[in-house]
């Protein structure tokens, strides 16, 4: 791999610091913790792994915060970072579209664990239907929570958007199904989505044999790098994807060519 190859992370979560360190307790106790939740703290960990660009995920668990949520991605976009912001199904499609428009936000970010709907719920359907292809999308798939929880966000309800909806721009987390990884690799791989290799605590604890097998059935191209900081650690996540063993040309498309390839002008810096 070439030193000059851009790496961007395209799964990290921060926070205010007024409320990084609250937000990040109700976040997976049971994940070990790698930082603190909060921007510097994110600065810290890129320039420690050599990560070029972070992704810097809202999410709002109710529909009251989704505006604050995306002003604050838009302030973290104007000093650098990509920023994907939230959207909630309990506002109108229309309120949605016009914050994000608002705040300048071109992606959000789903998560069926702690915003309290199921990816096909069908007020979910309308925003993807109005996404089209202007709104890209990191969605949460797997477990994480409880049973309820568990099952509202499957890799089976990802392969339907996907042909429902085939112009949307749609990044699916943990490689399509956290803890569901045998309905992910029967219902996504080969599907025109892409696919993210977050795994916490660490995508080391998948046997490499089979991340090169899932990599090389979906195709390579379709394949993004995200550590989920601060719940797992972005060096430790670049050299586990670099032990694979695949081609350097592989290996720069995961770990930044592929994602910056797929947003296209939207990867470009925010002028504030």
């Amino acid at each position: 791999m070439r030193d000059d190859v851009s790496v961007v992370d395209v799964h990290c979560h921060a926070w205010p610091d007024r409320i990084a360190e609250r937000a990040l307790g109700g976040r997976s106790p049971q994940l070990p913790r790698r930082g603190n939740g909060t921007i510097s703290g994110l600065r810290e960990a890129m320039a420690r792994s050599a990560v070029d660009q972070a992704v810097v995920l809202g999410i709002a668990d109710e529909a009251r915060h989704v505006d604050g949520v995306n002003r604050f991605v838009a302030a973290q976009k104007a000093e650098g970072f990509l920023g994907f912001g939230t959207v909630h199904p309990d506002l109108p499609v229309e309120e949605n579209l016009a914050i994000l428009r608002r705040t300048g936000i071109r992606g959000v970010k789903l998560h069926t664990l702690f915003q309290g709907f199921a990816l096909d719920d069908p007020r979910m359907y309308a925003l993807y239907e109005a996404f089209g292809s202007e709104i890209a999308v990191i969605a949460h798939v797997g477990s994480g929570g409880d049973r309820a929880a568990n099952e509202r966000g499957t890799p089976r309800m990802i392969r339907d958007i996907v042909r429902t909806f085939p112009e949307l721009r749609l990044v699916c987390c943990h490689f399509g199904g956290y803890h569901q990884l045998d309905d992910a690799e029967a219902e996504l791989l080969g599907l025109d989505v892409h696919l993210e290799t977050s795994w916490p605590p660490t995508l080391a604890e998948l046997a490499p044999e089979r991340v090169r097998e899932i990599i090389g059935r979906h195709g390579a191209d379709r394949i993004v790098f995200g550590s989920d900081w601060p719940m797992a650690d972005p060096a430790a996540e670049i050299a586990a994807i670099k032990r694979l063993g695949l081609s350097d040309e592989d290996t720069e498309g995961i770990l930044g060519k592929n994602f910056l390839r797929l947003l296209g002008a939207d990867a470009q810096p925010s002028e504030g």
